[in-house]
């Protein structure tokens, strides 16, 4: 009898989570209509943003550098752990710099930022929501978006890229010296190898994948921030949701990226 209900309750529950799908579309989309007007007013959110952009890049130094650092180690000693004597050494410098530039560098980073970034930007607009700071606002004839939407989407839009730049070159020296410690490699061989499998693109490749994934960071998490409910529970939720949306939607992104671009 219970299955008899359940499958009699499927069509339900599908129209119900195709309604709430495209609730959420239509939310979205009205956040970003937000955000457009939001950038006639210039004056309020060009200072915010300077806060923000500083808050987002020296605030996340340490973690990105660090994040970034491990990954190449753990790349050259894996490199190094599996080789045989038939390949040659110089592999290995474009095995670490491909790895870095096209994948590690850019994800690692994101989803180091989505749970910073998103978690925080989530947390403080589903705070002030909750509190009617954001009504408050509305109701004195300011804007939100251009007090708190624009600043927020923009530093990181800026931000991310940059850092996910500085991964890179972490990531890179990271693995070059730690290639060093357990191969007979020498800096000639590292260079001579990842100059010989470099493709100018990547690098492109690699900034264009960050201000995708600082656009689904910034997006989602302010978008839950915005629709927080339920008062303290209600952000707690918000911010859950936002770190969990952003890191499925920077994996769905990699792998969209990567075939759009790179086939």
């Amino acid at each position: 009898m219970s299955a008899t209900a359940s499958v009699a309750r499927l069509p339900f529950l599908v129209g119900k989570s195709l309604l709430d799908a495209l609730g959420h579309v239509g939310r979205v989309s009205r956040l970003l209509m937000e955000f457009g007007r939001g950038l006639a007013e210039w004056r309020i959110w060009l200072p915010r943003t300077f806060d923000e952009a500083w808050n987002v890049g020296v605030g996340s130094l340490f973690i990105v550098v660090l994040v970034a650092g491990f990954a190449g180690a753990v790349t050259a000693l894996q490199t190094g752990y599996q080789f045989t004597g038939s390949i040659p050494y110089y592999v290995v410098g474009s095995l670490v710099v491909e790895s870095v530039v096209l994948e590690l560098g850019p994800v690692l980073t994101a989803l180091v930022l989505a749970g910073r970034i998103g978690a925080r930007y989530a947390a403080e607009l589903g705070t002030m929501r909750v509190t009617e700071q954001i009504d408050a606002l509305e109701s004195l004839g300011r804007s939100p978006a251009s007090h708190l939407l624009v600043p927020r989407i923009l530093a990181g839009v800026v931000m991310i890229p940059v850092l996910t730049v500085l991964a890179n070159v972490v990531g890179i020296l990271s693995g070059w010296w730690f290639a060093k410690q357990v191969l007979p490699l020498t800096n000639a061989d590292f260079v001579y190898g990842a100059r010989a499998f470099w493709h100018e693109f990547d690098a492109y490749y690699s900034v264009i994948k960050a201000f995708f994934f600082a656009l689904s960071i910034t997006v989602i998490s302010t978008y839950m921030g915005f629709s927080t409910q339920q008062g303290a529970e209600g952000v707690g939720r918000a911010t859950t949701v936002a770190v969990v949306a952003s890191s499925v939607m920077i994996l769905l992104l990699d792998t969209l990226l990567a075939q759009l671009l790179l086939h």
